[in-house]
């Protein structure tokens, strides 16, 4: 058995530059989020082409595979390279991306940039990724805390991110995982972490009888204390396995 809800929104923003997507095929299944950089008409693009590129493919290749999981973001990556040639705009089109698999028997994920996959059992916090930005850096060299990244001023500078070219891959592939049930995962953008805590998403995910249910309440907590804040996009996929 396996449920799950998508929510994006434009924050206040005017416009939505975070694309999200699922993907079924046989008893294998793909969740995409995306987070566009560079603008209007060019991080919304970037977001959604690579995003359809994966989808695209897992609807007829597809399977919860490592291998797979890299074609993902290799594919999708170049892909995004030749739209920018095509239409000169290599400074413009750039995303984040996440990526979840999973079928029968494991569950496999990856990410580039700040978009985070959370990871829980038994709905208790396992993992999350770690993000692609100065911040992370200064927090893994010891130089920051961990809860400082949210509001750094140096929060929103990549290090890593689809639309830049890659002598070796600069993605990260998480070890996979046995399916055993109880597996709970939040993929969600900057904009929807940086004003919902760990520990409220735990809280709430105990009080969750599915994932709309979590997401809508995680998704009141965001608003209430962003709303004001200059929200960006902010977009989130609750799974349960």
């Amino acid at each position: 058995m396996l449920s799950f809800e998508i929510v994006t929104k434009p924050g206040e923003r005017e416009y939505n530059e975070d694309y999200t997507g699922a993907r079924k095929r046989g008893s294998a299944y793909c969740f995409v989020l995306a987070d566009g950089l560079g603008g209007h008409g060019g991080g919304d693009e970037a977001s959604r082409l690579v995003c359809e590129c994966i989808l695209q493919d897992f609807a007829k290749n597809g399977e919860a595979s490592g291998e797979y999981l890299s074609d993902c973001f290799e594919k999708s990556q170049w892909a995004l390279l030749e739209r920018q040639k095509k239409q000169r705009r290599m400074r413009e089109m750039k995303t984040t991306l996440t990526v979840l698999l999973a079928d029968a028997d494991r569950i496999q994920w990856g990410h580039i940039g700040d978009s985070r996959i959370y990871y829980f059992q038994d709905k208790k916090l396992k993992s999350r990724t770690l993000d692609h930005s100065v911040p992370q850096m200064l927090v893994n060299a010891g130089k920051l805390k961990e809860k400082k990244i949210r509001g750094h001023a140096d929060r929103n500078r990549l290090l890593r991110v689809m639309g830049i070219e890659w002598d070796e891959p600069m993605y990260e592939v998480a070890q996979p995982i046995r399916r055993l049930g109880g597996e709970s995962f939040l993929l969600c953008s900057d904009g929807f972490w940086e004003w919902i805590e760990e520990k409220a998403m735990q809280r709430l995910l105990k009080k969750a009888a599915h994932p709309g249910e979590w997401l809508s309440m995680m998704e009141q907590a965001v608003l209430k204390q962003g709303t004001g804040q200059h929200m960006d996009n902010y977009s989130a996929i609750g799974i349960f396995l």
